[in-house]
């Protein structure tokens, strides 16, 4: 065998030996640089991790290694991929891993038999944790691109309107629902996860949080993107037109009715998606008929004793408990299970604050297109308070105040005052200290004994609250379990700040 080089102590080695010192010192280095490393074994079963890895256990709901290794990777990592890398032997080189421990840019790759061929394990690296805040210019570019390519989507779906007599098409792709937080990642991989199978998905959240932009990207990135998509917003729409709003009315039906009928919902969305809005809205004697509906494929428009079948994806959405409906008996407990196939809960914008300056940059680039005027700049401080609100109106609110704000100014460049302004003539006023850049507890006031002990608690308890969800990147778990507290304190907490 033919030598390549000769160590310090004078025994040459082989190729094998060579590769096997380059193998040992490439693990070495990405153990080192990285955030944190782990093992598994061909079963998918973990069996080492390094000490960077450490510091993200308590997160994911261990206190020591000894707990962690040993448990099958998908069932203590949430939303990993490694069960593919072990099937398939390819590698993920750059991928983007969200869950309750945060959101990181991640590493997979297979490790291989000494001949090369069959997988025996894997390695996951941890490149960058919160990397919302590490790779910032490089997300900000990437969502900068993806608003051009969505805004020329919409404008390809425009066009492609005009050819095909009128139908209806969707007007949000992914790229419209903008943020880069955890919670907003996290809402985006579920979303994309429906996007690929043709079951009924189920939107939840309050309202204004981008139920029905989520219900339009879905449609547009399944496989029905070229049919359809109709959407109904249930509360809209009087009780006693949904059906014909529905399932559609023959000709004649009744007096008044176009001689020629006219086609429901159901039959419009026919090789696209329907989206049903406050569906919890739905009066409960139409409910069996939507049941009765899904279950057969087929409708029955008014008049008519003929039924049409139809092909369409169903995406229903609500702002309303629909499990607690279904307790008072307003809502059908098949129909729920019927529709709550696909749950995606859709974050409220105080769970996600992080993104409230790039959803204000948005909103203020669609409020200058429309006037015709520059955008509005936004101070430091008037992001730090608009940042520091509640929302109870989320999105929508936030327009809102924003619009506001510039009618009233003489300027386009906004200051903190004129959003306390508005905000405290609206009503709306809510914020969190604890969340405020200059929240106006100074240092006299912090060091000053003599004023009341229950404020000077209040004050250190919003200071503690601050200082955990910095560091943990605005990981609520993950900064509740710091404080020694329940999520749901920590939630009563942020949104109530004693």
């Amino acid at each position: 065998m033919e030598h390549a080089d000769t160590p310090t102590n004078g025994l040459p080695l082989d190729a094998q030996s060579i590769l096997e010192l380059a193998a040992r010192s490439m693990f070495q280095l990405f153990s080192s640089i990285s955030q944190g490393m782990f093992l598994v074994d061909r079963t998918g079963r973990i069996v080492w991790v390094n000490e960077g890895y450490k510091r993200f256990l308590p997160a994911l709901g261990f206190s020591s290694v000894d707990q962690f290794v040993g448990h099958m990777v998908e069932e203590v990592i949430p939303n990993t991929q490694m069960r593919r890398v072990l099937e398939t032997g390819e590698a993920f080189l750059i991928d983007l891993l969200t869950n309750r421990a945060g959101t990181f840019v991640v590493s997979r790759i297979p490790l291989r038999d000494e001949s090369g061929g069959d997988v025996i394990g894997a390695i996951g690296i941890v490149l960058f944790d919160h990397p919302e805040t590490t790779l910032q210019p490089l997300i900000s570019k990437f969502a900068l691109l993806h608003r051009d390519l969505d805004d020329a989507r919409r404008e390809l779906a425009s066009q492609r309107l005009q050819h095909t007599g009128g139908q209806r098409q969707s007007k949000y792709t992914f790229a419209s629902f903008v943020g880069t937080s955890p919670a907003a990642v996290e809402v985006k991989r579920q979303a994309r996860r429906a996007a690929q199978t043709s079951s009924p998905v189920l939107l939840l959240g309050e309202t204004g949080t981008g139920k029905e932009l989520l219900a339009h990207a879905i449609h547009a990135t399944s496989s029905r993107s070229r049919g359809p998509f109709i959407s109904v917003n249930i509360a809209a729409v009087p009780d006693t037109l949904l059906e014909a709003e529905f399932f559609g009315v023959a000709p004649g039906a009744y007096t008044g009715a176009d001689r020629k009928g006219r086609d429901g919902k159901f039959k419009l969305a026919d090789g696209g998606t329907l989206f049903l809005d406050e569906i919890g809205d739905m009066p409960q004697a139409l409910q069996a008929k939507l049941l009765r509906a899904l279950q057969e494929g087929e409708i029955e428009p008014l008049g008519s004793n003929k039924l049409i079948p139809f092909d369409a994806r169903l995406i229903a959405a609500t702002s309303r408990d629909l499990a607690v409906l279904v307790r008072e008996g307003k809502f059908r407990e098949d129909l729920f299970y019927r529709l709550n196939v696909l749950p995606i809960k859709v974050p409220p914008l105080r769970e996600r604050r992080a993104d409230i300056p790039a959803l204000l940059e948005v909103l203020g680039e669609e409020m200058a297109l429309r006037s015709g005027d520059r955008q509005p700049e936004l101070a430091p401080d008037a992001l730090a308070l608009l940042s520091a609100q509640t929302w109870r109106g989320n999105i929508r609110e936030l327009r809102n105040v924003l619009e506001q704000a510039v009618m009233r100014s003489d300027s386009l460049n906004i200051g903190r005052a004129q959003f306390e302004e508005v905000l405290k003539e609206s009503g709306i006023e809510r914020i969190v200290p604890a969340l405020l850049a200059d929240a106006g507890e100074g240092a006299d006031s912090a060091s000053d004994p003599l004023r009341p002990l229950a404020e000077q608690v209040a004050q250190v308890e919003r200071r503690a609250i601050a200082a955990a969800m910095e560091a943990t990147g605005g990981n609520k778990l993950a900064a509740s379990r710091l404080l020694g507290i329940s999520r749901a304190k920590l939630y009563e907490r942020l949104d109530n700040p004693v």
